[in-house]
C-alpha cells in the first residue's frame, strides 16, 4: 500500500455509522490509530448510544489495530477537548482529523423552525470548528496536520428543503479557505470532501438499486487521499459511486467602469462582458479580489 498511516493518529467524528465508520476502518486498515467519535444519536440528532462506536473499535482491534471510542457531542467544546486530551494521553499526537459528524433536519424554509436551523449549524459548522480548534495547536506544534471538512453538493449548489444543511456545508468551505492560509507554514493541509453515498442520511431518498452503487467505501477511498502525507490543500474532492472530481469557485476577470459611470445602468449594459468566463480564475485569498480590481482601476487611470 503506497498510502499508509503507520505512526499516525486520526480522529474521525460521527464514526459509528455510514461514512465515518468506513473512514475509520479504512484508516485503521492502513495503520492509523483511530479515535472513533460518535454521540450515537439518530439521523436528526436525538438520542445517544455508544454501541455503534464500540462495534467499530472492536472491528479495528480484531484486525490488529488500535482504537478507542469517545461519545463527545461535537457541538460542545468541553466534550471535544476531553476526547482530544485522551488521544494525547494515549498516543501523544494527533495527525488527522476528519470532521464527518452531521445530522439532518430537512424542511422547506417556510416551515422550518429556527431551532432546527441552529442545531444543524451547531453540529456541522461549530462541530467542525470545535474539533479543529481542539487539535490546531497540537498540529502547529508538531508541524504536521491533515484536516478534512465534509461539505456537500447541497451547500455548493443547493437542494430543496435543506437551507440549514446547505448553509452549514457551504460555511465549512469558508472555514477551510482561511485555515489553509493560517496553517500552511506549519504543514497543516486542510481540504474538503463532498460525498454522495448510500447511508442512513440518504436511505429514504434514493431507490435501492442506486444505493447499491453508492458505497461508503468508494467515498472513503477519496477521503484517505486527503489524509495522506502528500495530500493537496484547499481542494474540494467530490466522491461517490466510484466517481471522483474536484470542485472550485471561480471569479470572472470582470470589467472596470470609470467613476463618472459607476451606476447600475452601466453595470447592466456590460453584464455579458463582466460575466464572461473566458478568463476566469480561482483566487488564492480574499485580498486577491481587491488586488485585481485596484489594478484595473490603476491601469485605467494610467491610460
Amino acid at each position: 500500500m503506497s498510502i499508509n498511516f503507520e505512526g499516525r493518529v486520526a480522529i474521525v467524528t460521527g464514526a459509528g455509522n455510514g461514512l465515518g465508520r468506513s473512514h475509520a476502518l479504512a484508516l485503521a486498515e492502513r495503520g492509523a490509530k483511530v479515535v472513533v467519535n460518535d454521540l450515537g444519536g439518530a439521523r436528526d440528532g436525538t438520542g445517544a448510544s455508544s454501541d455503534a462506536a464500540m462495534e467499530v473499535v472492536a472491528l479495528i482491534e480484531s484486525a490488529g489495530g488500535e482504537a478507542f471510542a469517545h461519545g463527545a457531542n461535537v457541538a460542545k467544546f468541553d466534550e471535544v477537548q476531553d476526547m482530544v486530551n485522551q488521544a494525547m494521553e494515549k498516543w501523544g499526537r494527533v495527525d488527522i482529523l476528519i470532521n464527518n459528524a452531521g445530522i439532518l433536519r430537512d424542511k422547506s424554509f417556510s416551515k422550518m423552525d429556527l431551532a432546527d436551523f441552529q442545531l444543524v449549524m451547531d453540529v456541522h459548522l461549530m462541530g467542525s470548528v470545535n474539533c479543529t480548534k481542539a487539535v490546531w495547536e497540537i498540529m502547529r506544534g508538531q508541524n504536521y496536520g491533515r484536516i478534512v471538512m465534509t461539505t456537500s453538493a447541497s451547500g455548493m449548489y443547493g437542494n430543496f428543503g435543506q437551507t440549514n444543511y446547505g448553509a452549514a456545508k457551504m460555511a465549512v468551505l469558508g472555514f477551510m479557505n482561511t485555515l489553509v492560509l493560517e496553517g500552511g507554514k506549519n504543514n497543516i493541509h486542510v481540504n474538503a470532501l463532498a460525498p454522495t453515498a448510500g447511508t442512513r442520511m440518504t436511505e429514504d431518498l434514493l431507490p435501492a438499486e442506486i444505493l447499491d452503487l453508492m458505497t461508503a467505501e468508494s467515498v472513503s477511498a477519496g477521503a484517505l487521499v486527503l489524509c495522506d502525507e502528500n495530500a493537496p490543500t484547499r481542494t474540494i474532492l467530490c466522491a461517490g459511486a466510484g466517481g471522483y472530481a474536484t470542485a472550485s469557485m471561480y471569479e470572472t476577470d470582470g470589467i472596470f467602469v470609470p467613476k463618472e459611470s459607476q451606476n447600475p445602468d452601466e453595470i447592466v449594459s456590460k453584464w455579458d462582458e463582466l460575466s464572461d468566463t473566458a478568463e476566469h480564475k480561482a483566487l488564492e485569498s480574499g485580498s486577491k479580489q481587491t488586488e485585481k480590481f485596484v489594478m484595473k482601476a490603476m491601469a485605467a487611470l494610467q491610460g
